[in-house]
């Protein structure tokens, strides 16, 4: 989805014929998902992890290019800020043993780029938002050493015609404007990736968008930014406003937003999802590839797709469909929404919960839909990423007439052994799944998610320091305790 490219200053013809190159697309997709056995194979998880660099004193350190050198790994990708990295990580068969297989490659890359970041005085920090980050780590100077995130910007830029509005609420409410969509690079996350069938993605899919708040309430660590208070996962909305290009106006309609939820559950697969983002969406990067996807699917080969790939990159839904001419061509669910951090162990056990919670839903999930509208499901979205585990949410049951409020806490503490059933549904094995599992209850037991801990230590911090000294102290000891891969609902 990072796909890099190589000229910027785009004339109207190359829209056109980029527009023309969609359609060819989409008739293609739609052809090879049509065919006898596409997309077969072993479920598997894969997912990207971004990461923060800071110095010793935990400030924001942008030497991004300098460790993507040193480091010489081809999975190692550079991020839209300078002291921002992604790593890609390697995809593994879910009945192979893929959570625990994850877990050791995140430790095993952590440690190579620590090192490598050590020799120019920098450490490398899971989390979702920096806390010691400073208005001055943005504007034109930030940005990475790539035409594309240049042209990103460019193009946000443009699309706006206007300074882009922050405005979060909060307990210390943020309010500012920016002229350019650098903010954006202060959110890092962990992104799943999840092969799905083709026969089983629309009930997939809507059961991934169900189960996002839930998921998302127990895995929140980005309670704020510039030291005010803000939502537990500040990401969200932050994400969102940064490169926001509506000019938004009560009495007129206005396009989606290219930073959202969805707009709407999915009622046949993943075609429609493609289509969606191909006709609601301008492009930004109008580049054609040089293969021609109806003559490849006419040979009987996967597409390669390059047009809609590089389009879908620059359409960023909390839950994104994905195509992958590897392996034959095959689908995925790309879930965004969690943050990175705080250790290793908290991420894979949020990537079982995730996928364990879907797939326990599945088999019913056409019986839920009817009783939750999607503009609910959209709120649960929203009040888990501003309350976390505080969150009451709209809980559909067929059973009952009308909605109702339910605390997210007593929906997962039900919810976890479907979770369990649902893993082993789909070849996890029971050890594997209740490892993983055990750490998402031990976390609902203790009340403390990474977000938690952080608000509660800079309080702590707060009587004796000012606000930013508390930032910087708490960050140190957030650095320590994620280097234990301790989870962090035993942290103290």
């Amino acid at each position: 989805m990072g796909i890099e490219i190589s000229e910027a200053g785009f004339s109207p013809q190359m829209y056109s014929a980029f527009s023309d190159k969609l359609r060819d697309n989409l008739a293609a997709l739609r052809q090879v998902l049509a065919r006898p056995g596409f997309g077969v194979g072993a479920a598997s998880l894969g997912a990207e992890l971004e990461l923060y660099i800071i110095d010793a004193d935990g400030r924001p350190l942008s030497v991004n290019q300098q460790i993507l050198d040193a480091a010489g790994d081809p999975q190692l990708t550079l991020e839209l800020n300078r002291y921002n990295l992604e790593y890609n990580l390697s995809a593994h068969r879910l009945s192979a043993g893929a959570f625990d297989a994850t877990e050791r490659e995140i430790l095993d890359k952590l440690a190579e780029l620590r090192t490598c970041a050590a020799a120019l005085g920098g450490r490398i920090v899971t989390i979702g938002i920096l806390p010691t980050l400073g208005p001055d780590d943005f504007g034109p100077g930030s940005v990475s050493a790539r035409k594309r995130y240049r042209v990103l910007a460019d193009s946000l830029r443009q699309s706006r015609g206007a300074q882009f509005e922050v405005n979060i609420d909060g307990r210390d409410p943020l309010r500012l404007s920016m002229d350019d969509v650098t903010l954006e690079g202060a959110n890092t996350s962990f992104q799943i990736h999840y092969r799905v069938a083709p026969q089983d993605y629309a009930a997939t899919f809507n059961a991934v968008q169900l189960v996002t708040p839930l998921v998302l309430a127990i895995s929140v660590n980005s309670p704020g930014l510039f030291g005010h208070e803000l939502w537990q996962e500040t990401r969200v909305p932050l994400f969102k406003q940064s490169i926001d290009t509506r000019i938004k106006d009560r009495y007129r309609w206005h396009q989606s937003p290219r930073v959202g939820f969805g707009n709407g559950w999915v009622r046949e697969g993943a075609f429609e999802l493609f289509a969606e983002s191909v006709l609601l969406y301008p492009p930004f990067f109008p580049i054609c590839g040089e293969h021609l996807p109806l003559d490849e699917v006419a040979q009987g080969h996967a597409p390669a797709l390059e047009e809609l790939r590089l389009h879908q990159s620059s359409v960023w839904l909390w839950n994104r469909p994905v195509y992958d001419a590897a392996d034959g061509g095959h689908l995925r669910i790309e879930m965004r929404a969690l943050p990175a951090g705080p250790t290793a162990v908290d991420m894979v056990a949020g990537a079982a919960l995730f996928i364990g919670l879907a797939e326990g839903l599945r088999p019913r999930i056409d019986s839920l839909l009817p009783a939750l509208p999607f503009a609910l499901a959209e709120y649960n979205f929203y009040r888990a990423a501003q309350d976390g585990l505080a969150a009451r949410l709209v809980w559909p049951d067929p059973a009952q007439t009308g909605c109702g409020e339910c605390a997210v806490t007593e929906l997962l503490a039900r919810m976890l052994p479907l979770a369990h059933d649902g893993l082993c549904s789909i070849g996890v094995g029971a050890a594997e799944a209740d490892r993983h599992l055990a750490i998402i209850e031990r976390r609902l037991v203790a009340r403390q998610t990474g977000a938690s801990w952080q608000r509660d230590m800079l309080r702590r911090l707060g009587t004796r320091l000012d606000r930013n000294r508390a930032a910087h102290a708490m960050l140190d000891r957030y650095y320590n305790l994620s280097l234990s891969n301790l989870p962090v609902g035993e942290w103290n």
